[in-house]
């Protein structure tokens, strides 16, 4: 499957309220899904202290998360699977999870603002904004949303998987985890395509 990016007209075009930012984590970890978000917030409503997930605590993620879901007009999730990354690649994995986070959408959204470089190949005007978690609340609403959810999945399979403390690493090539591949091997969640999974695969065939 092939996922075809575009750019299309700047956000000033749009001056309406029905803004859906968009926002994936989980580029980067050797295990679990790729997961984005997708926010259209209440213009009555306002969050205080939106930020990109990165630079606030989890205890703060946690609480604007609550209220997102709480205050925001809509709010929805998609992801793919290790297996659609495995087979599509991590890139066009993030498009597709993106593109499902919109669909599932209770309220379809009149212009869609994307964090990045990509847009995935859909029919919503959109534009893709380079660092937009720190510009956009909507971004940064998304952002939150799609980190809280992916770190409690990891949180969740470090009780299924202890040996591989993805509670402390969420799946990130620390030494941590790369010490853990090299005593225990790969799980069923981790990316068979990325290079140091699948150096220890062909490793342990041999």
């Amino acid at each position: 499957m092939k996922i075809k990016h575009n750019r299309t007209i700047p956000p000033i075009a749009y001056a309406g309220d029905c803004l859906a930012g968009v926002d994936e984590v989980g580029r980067g970890p050797l295990a679990g899904d790729v997961v984005a978000a997708a926010v259209i917030l209440d213009p009555m409503n306002v969050i205080e202290g939106l930020r990109d997930s990165k630079k606030i605590t989890a205890a703060r993620r946690d609480a604007l998360y609550e209220s997102i879901y709480t205050q925001a007009a809509a709010v929805a999730v998609g992801r793919a699977s290790v297996a659609e990354i495995d087979q599509h690649n991590i890139l066009n994995a993030s498009l597709l999870a993106m593109h499902r986070a919109v669909t599932n959408l209770k309220s379809q959204p009149e212009y869609v603002l994307v964090d990045g470089n990509r847009l995935p190949s859909w029919d919503y005007p959109s534009e893709a904004i380079v660092k937009g978690d720190n510009l956009f609340d909507c971004i940064s609403a998304a952002s939150i949303i799609a980190k809280v959810v992916r770190d409690r999945e990891m949180i969740a399979l470090a009780q299924e998987y202890p040996e591989y403390q993805f509670d402390r690493h969420k799946g990130y090539p620390t030494a941590l985890h790369l010490q853990a591949l090299e005593e225990h091997g790969a799980s069923i969640h981790h990316r068979k395509s990325f290079a140091p999974v699948r150096r220890i695969l062909q490793s342990t065939s041999c």
